[in-house]
């Protein structure tokens, strides 16, 4: 399999997990940071803004997913794509922590 193939099922694993936490705050109608808040990645945004973030980190990812050829018959495709879903989902726990203290 070509290189660019892991890079895009790596970002799959990025964009689909990161998808989740804006999908589902902005569907429970919280506000929630994202890159469109002031300070981006700080303030909190709107649930519709979430929402809308959250469908097309989805969609990106669908389509990464798609290019990356991720499946079960391909294990180091489906390592580096739970590597980028480990690698956004711990770097979001780190800074998000912060977030209902500010």
């Amino acid at each position: 399999m070509a290189w660019y193939l892991y890079i895009a099922s790596f970002f799959a694993g990025i964009f689909l997990a990161n998808a989740v936490p804006h999908f589902v705050q902005g569907v429970s109608g919280n506000k929630f940071p994202s890159p469109f808040s002031k300070p981006p990645g700080r303030g909190l945004s709107s649930p519709v803004i979430n929402v809308i973030w959250g469908l097309f980190n989805l969609i990106v990812g669908y389509f990464l997913l798609l290019v990356g050829q991720v499946n079960s018959d391909n294990k180091l495709s489906l390592l580096v794509f739970f590597i980028g879903v480990a690698a956004i989902s711990i770097t979001s726990g780190i800074n998000f922590q912060k977030k209902e203290r500010e």
